[in-house]
């Protein structure tokens, strides 16, 4: 666990970097008939963080649940640092660390006992200095010799991240890791993540918090109904699926705008005093510069503007949007039982 600062998306490892998790068709069928997965084909990048979006039974957890080992796949192949997760099950559990969501545990045992149990059942030599370091990081030095069913549920949530590091994987599953956390943990557990990231580990996280993997992911892959709508590189996303928008602030108001101006992307305020535009943030040259020489060919003129940009959670909702995704709900109980 290195003290390295924490890396940028810009910092991503290059995009022909052998993955560290192969999926190839994957699906999964529970009992009822409900398909959870279609065919899934995802690569994650070794050495990136890797943010998994979607709506409630989307397939998150079921997707997760077969790669660590928990859920058995009805069809297709995963490959975890290149070991097959059912062919070679021990050595590609053993690069795995998976944080889940619901707060299971050993309620009796101490924190060093569980970490300590944890790292052995995964055949790992002792290395109380090693683990020594991970509660550190945690903040939870002081509480090792205290029972987990006298912890907090922030504390219970840094035990969880504890034991998924225990046996130093390369491939850490947070899945909604901050969920029901204050603001101070959230922080303290993603500077340890970009920690994580800089020494190697290779992140993927669910978050229903976009901020989150807006701020921290290198790649974006969004999942609805079983099925991956699309995996990007997360600034190529917004640039390409964003929107963005001018506001100018006019030197004197409008009563209403020329109709040759006239157009969807254009709208004036109630009071004529500001003027806005909408644009795809591919066309920001382009679509700006245009509108100015019109404006000026008008005579209409500004004293001010600024520009904002959609944030990755309103791409989020306007991809997930369509009348399909509206079913998706139907997989929630499928996914809890994940």
């Amino acid at each position: 666990m290195s003290s390295a600062s924490a890396p940028s998306a810009a910092s991503a490892p290059p995009g022909d970097a052998a993955p560290i998790v192969s999926i190839r068709g994957l699906a999964k069928t529970y009992a009822g008939g409900f398909q959870a997965l279609k065919r899934v084909d995802l690569d994650i990048r070794r050495g990136e963080i890797f943010a998994l979006l979607g709506p409630n039974g989307a397939g998150k957890t079921t997707l997760i649940s077969i790669v660590c080992g928990i859920v058995n796949p009805s069809e297709g192949t995963v490959l975890a640092d290149g070991h097959d997760i059912v062919r070679d099950y021990r050595a590609a559990r053993a690069t795995i660390g998976l944080v889940p969501q619901e707060l299971h545990t050993d309620a009796f045992e101490t924190v060093w006992d569980t970490v300590k149990f944890s790292r052995g059942l995964f055949g790992k030599a002792p290395d109380a200095a090693y683990l020594e370091r991970v509660l550190r990081e945690l903040s939870l030095w002081d509480k090792r010799g205290e029972k987990i069913m006298a912890l907090s549920g922030g504390m219970k949530r840094r035990v969880l991240i504890a034991k998924a590091l225990s046996h130093e994987p390369s491939i850490l599953f947070l899945d909604e890791p901050t969920a029901g956390v204050d603001v101070e943990l959230r922080r303290e557990m993603w500077a340890m993540v970009s920690r994580l990231r800089a020494s190697g580990v290779t992140i993927i996280l669910t978050t229903h918090y976009i901020d989150e993997a807006e701020e921290m992911a290198d790649r974006v892959g969004v999942i609805n109904r079983g099925e991956i709508v699309l995996v990007e590189e997360k600034r190529a996303l917004m640039r390409k699926l964003g929107k963005k928008q001018l506001t100018l602030q006019l030197q004197a108001p409008l009563a209403a705008l020329p109709p040759s101006l006239a157009e969807p992307a254009l709208a004036l305020s109630a009071d004529g005093g500001e003027l806005t535009y909408t644009f795809d943030a591919q066309s920001e040259e382009t679509g700006i510069a245009a509108l100015l020489r019109r404006l000026g060919e008008h005579g209409i003129d500004f004293k001010d503007l600024h520009t904002t940009q959609s944030s990755l959670e309103e791409i989020f909702v306007n991809l997930v949007k369509s009348p399909s995704a509206q079913g998706a709900s139907r997989g929630d109980a499928a996914e809890g039982a994940a």
